[in-house]
């Protein structure tokens, strides 16, 4: 298997599915990413004690739920089989967990971030062209997650 972060070395972002025991395959690069945001929604909660000197309740804030937006990776060229194959594996109720890895200009990896149980909400071609080869361009693929976090880059 070829090392996911050697793959698309003219793009700054590495899309690998997760299998169990570590990386996969990459299966594809991007120019850009949106959404790879760790959010966190304090809610107010009341609190009712009084304190000394007559003042009233006070409000707590605790963490609430976590609201993950989707990531959206755009202008990217993608292995056209892997990519189909894994979004007909999803299908349904299933779901893989998927690395982006951001690299520099030198294909160092900078940072990573693992979205669980993700799957792919859109897909957009770009404008067909007679060009060839297994590789396909791409011009937008929005990926739905359960939850984004941050990991160490490998």
């Amino acid at each position: 298997m070829a090392n996911p972060i050697s793959t698309y070395p003219s793009y700054s972002y590495v899309v690998s599915l997760v299998r169990p025991g570590g990386s996969g395959a990459a299966v594809g690069g991007f120019a850009a990413a949106s959404g790879l945001a760790v959010p966190r929604q304090p809610e107010a909660l009341p609190f009712g004690f009084r304190r000394a000197g007559g003042q009233g309740a006070r409000a707590l804030k605790i963490s609430g739920i976590n609201k993950t937006g989707d990531v959206t990776l755009k202008r990217g060229m993608v292995n056209s089989s892997s990519l189909w194959n894994w979004m007909n594996s999803v299908r349904g109720f299933a779901a893989d967990d998927v690395l982006v890895t951001q690299r520099n200009a030198a294909g160092v990896p900078l940072n990573a971030w693992k979205l669980s149980h993700a799957k792919p909400k859109k897909y957009s071609g770009p404008t067909l062209g007679g060009k060839g080869g297994s590789d396909t361009a791409i011009e937008e693929l929005v990926l739905s997650a359960d939850r984004v976090e941050i990991v160490p880059p490998k």
